[in-house]
Parts: C-alpha cells; structure tokens; sequence
C-alpha cells in the first residue's frame, strides 16, 4: 500500500513537472506587452474614448462652420410652368370670343439675398458658444482618456498581481509537496500517521485547485484588458509580473492647483463659460435686427392663341432690388423672458456643479492619499512578514523532518506565510491603485 502511495506521488510529480515544462515554452512563445504599449493601444482604440471622440467630432465640424453665422443667406428660385386653357370672354359690347387649347408659357427665376448686419451682437455670442463647445469637446475627449487609462492600468496590475499570487501558490505547493513526501516517508517508518499523510495530500490538491483557478482568474483579466483597448492586443500574450511603486507622492503636490488640472473641474469650467454665452445670447434677442435685403428677378411669359382683345403675345421683365429692413420685437408670449431666466437658471446650476465636483476631486484626493500612505505602510511590514513566514516555514518543516513538530505545526507555519503573502500581494496593489487613482484625479496619467 505504501508503495501505490509513493507510485503515486511519483506520477504526480513527473505530471506537475510536464506541466511546468509545457508552461514555460508556451510562456516563451508569448509576447510580453508593456503598460506603456498597453495604455498607447488605449487611447487610440479604446471604444468609450473613439465614441467621446466621435461626439466631440461633430463640436469640431460646427466650430470649423460657425463663420457661416455672418454671412449672407442666398437662395435661388427657379420654375417653367405651360398652361393649356379653354377661354371664353364676352365683352359689354356683346363681342364674344371663344379659343380652345390655349397654350400659355411662364418662366421664372430669381436670386434673394438676406444679410443680418445687426441682431443685437446675437451672431456673435452664438460663434463663441459653439467655440465653447468645442473646446468642452476636447476637454472631454481628454478627459474620458485620462480615465480609460486609468481602468486600463488598473486591469493591468490586477493581473500582475494575480500572477504574483499564482508565484505564491506556486511555492507554498512545492511546501505541501515535500510534506507529503515527509508524511509518507514517516508513515513507512512508523513515525506517522495515515490521518497525517491524506491530510497533507489533501492540502496539496487544494494548492492544486487554486492554482488551476488562478490560471483561469488570470486569462480572464487578460481578456478584460484587451477588450478595455479595443481587442488590439495579441490573442495570446503575457506581461510584467512586478508592481513598481512610486513612494515620492505628497498630498500637497497633488492637490496644489487641483481646478487647473482635474478634466472634470475644467469641463466645468467650460460649462460655465457656455452657460454664460448662452445668457448673452438669448438677451441679444431683445434687440431689433437690422437686414440687408436684394434680389434678381426674371419673367417671361409667351401666349400661343390671343384670348382676349387686350392679351399680349409675349412680355419679359428682369431686374434686381435692394434695400434695408427693420425688424423690433414688441411681444412674442414672454418667450425671450423665458429663454432668458431658463438660461440664468442653467448657469446656476452649472456653478453649483463646480463646487460639487471641486469638493469631489479634493476628498477624492485626501482619500486615496489615505490609502496610498495605509498601504505603503502596511507593505513595508508585510514584506518584513514575509521573510519571518519563510523563515517560520523553514524551522517548522525542518522540525517535521526530526519529528519535532507536528504536521499541525508545519500546516499552521503554512498557512501563516500563504496569509502574508496574500496580504503583501493586496497591499503592494491596494498603493499602486491609489497612486494611478492620485494621478488621475491630478490630471496627471496622460503625461
């Protein structure tokens, strides 16, 4: 029977030895990608920044056009019309005549003209607005890129960090591996129990589990990550499996000119400033509006058969006109009144969004500092941990192997070092979280 047990446990090794073998050239095969590689694929085909882009787009076209509000309006007119009538026309000295199939010709064209010289400086308050807009189209676009890039780098030290955690499982398995060669060895020299060795091969199988549902939590990310930047990332890839932290961040230096940086303080700001536009524009309505007005006009008209005594076979006229016109608005419902105070009303409420998303980017701020400061602070103690662990582990399977400790001890040291190395891993992830959060919220990942 024991020597099934250690048949067995040879397969297994041989097995989890092909495994590692077949892992590592498939891990070789794979191109490794860089965060600065990842986040450059982002901005240009992450879907939420090419749809803020395409939005933004149409702010631009308007803008490019705008200059179209001071011009002239001309519109052309054409038409040819044939009339084929039957005509009957008495006169009141009894003269009667009669004329079938008439056919009349009319041609008309005409050119019109209207240029608004004066509306109140309306035309103006309308061009600045849709610069505005414009404007606020790129502060957006630029906005929605800083966060892409955020989610982006935060997918991608997730993954890092579950293959540093796959590592860890990695190497508490090659622990529980040689403490089911240990049981087993005792069990043959009766120094063990059969309780002491399943327990131990139960132990390994639960490493075996995670590690099979590591994998799994890993390419999932992956494919999280490429779906962040548009499925432009190979298929099969790998990247880093280190988290560098930059441990030189101030909470002054991050909130210092904060509404000068953070996208969403300056979007706004920019609301503001339409807002406002908008007031100016709806007063100008007030105003009277002053129209420079011409046009070209040509008529023929040809008619084939004389239906009356005084018809005439042809006439022509063309010419042009040109003149000024006035237009004051006396009453129209209190409809610029209205305009006017919804618009003040937006403006407002554009102010208060200031303040609110201010004081949102400020705690915003004091809060991931709070965390980025917890957890540089808790990595520094449990990678300090993280030795004693390792070094608790050694003494203990040391003592196992004397008959020192008990396999109880043994799996307690074990489970110590697989706590601090989740706690290790979460806290070197949690800082660096809270840095691409900090840099975020400063304006600061897209430099």
């Amino acid at each position: 029977m024991h020597h099934s047990q250690r048949k067995s446990l040879m397969k297994f090794s041989f097995f989890v030895l092909v495994i590692i073998g077949v892992s590592c050239q498939f891990a070789i095969a794979q191109k490794e990608v860089t965060l600065d590689e990842v986040v450059s694929v982002a901005i240009q085909k992450n879907f939420d920044v090419r749809l803020v882009q395409n939005a933004a787009a149409t702010t631009t076209t308007n803008n490019n056009l705008a200059v179209g509000g001071f011009l002239p309006v001309v519109n052309g007119f054409a038409s040819y019309t044939t009339f084929n009538n039957d005509s009957k026309n008495i006169t009141f000295a009894d003269v009667e005549t009669n004329r079938y199939g008439a056919v009349t010709t009319n041609q008309n064209a005409s050119a019109q003209l209207v240029w608004t010289l004066f509306d109140g400086t309306r035309m103006f308050a309308t061009r600045k607005r849709i610069e505005q807009l414009s404007e606020l189209g790129e502060i957006n676009v630029k906005n929605q890129m800083m966060n892409s890039t955020a989610s982006v780098m935060t997918n991608y030290f997730n993954i890092v960090r579950q293959k540093q955690q796959l590592q860890a499982i990695v190497e508490l398995t090659s622990v529980n591996e040689e403490r089911v060669k240990l049981a087993e060895r005792k069990l043959n020299v009766g120094t063990g129990s059969k309780p002491e060795l399943l327990q131990a091969k139960v132990d390994l199988n639960v490493q075996r589990v995670q590690a099979l549902l590591q994998e799994t939590l890993i390419q999932q990310l992956k494919d999280q990550l490429n779906n962040l930047v548009g499925m432009a990332l190979p298929e099969v890839y790998d990247i880093s499996d280190s988290i560098p932290i930059n441990s030189s961040l101030t909470l002054e230096s991050i909130i210092q000119d904060i509404e000068l940086s953070n996208q969403s303080i300056l979007a706004a700001k920019k609301n503001i400033d339409v807002a406002t536009t908008a007031v100016w524009e709806n007063k100008a309505t007030r105003s009277p509006v002053i129209n420079f007005n011409s046009s070209y006009n040509f008529s023929k008209q040809e008619n084939k058969l004389q239906v009356s005594p005084v018809s005439q076979q042809f006439s022509q006229t063309n010419g042009y006109n040109y003149g000024f016109s006035l237009t004051i608005p006396i009453l129209n419902t209190f409809n610029v009144k209205r305009n006017i105070a919804q618009s003040q009303i937006t403006l407002e409420r554009q102010k208060l969004v200031l303040e609110q998303l201010t004081a949102f980017a400020v705690v915003g701020v004091k809060n991931a500092f709070a965390s980025y400061e917890n957890s540089k602070k808790t990595l520094t103690i449990q990678e300090e941990n993280l030795l004693l662990a390792k070094e608790n582990v050694k003494i203990a399977l040391e003592g196992f192997k004397r008959g020192i400790n008990t396999y109880i001890e043994l799996r307690t040291a074990q489970q110590s070092l697989a706590d601090v190395y989740n706690q290790l891993i979460a806290a070197r992830y949690n800082t660096k979280v809270a840095e691409i959060e900090l840099l975020r919220l400063k304006g600061g990942l897209l430099k």
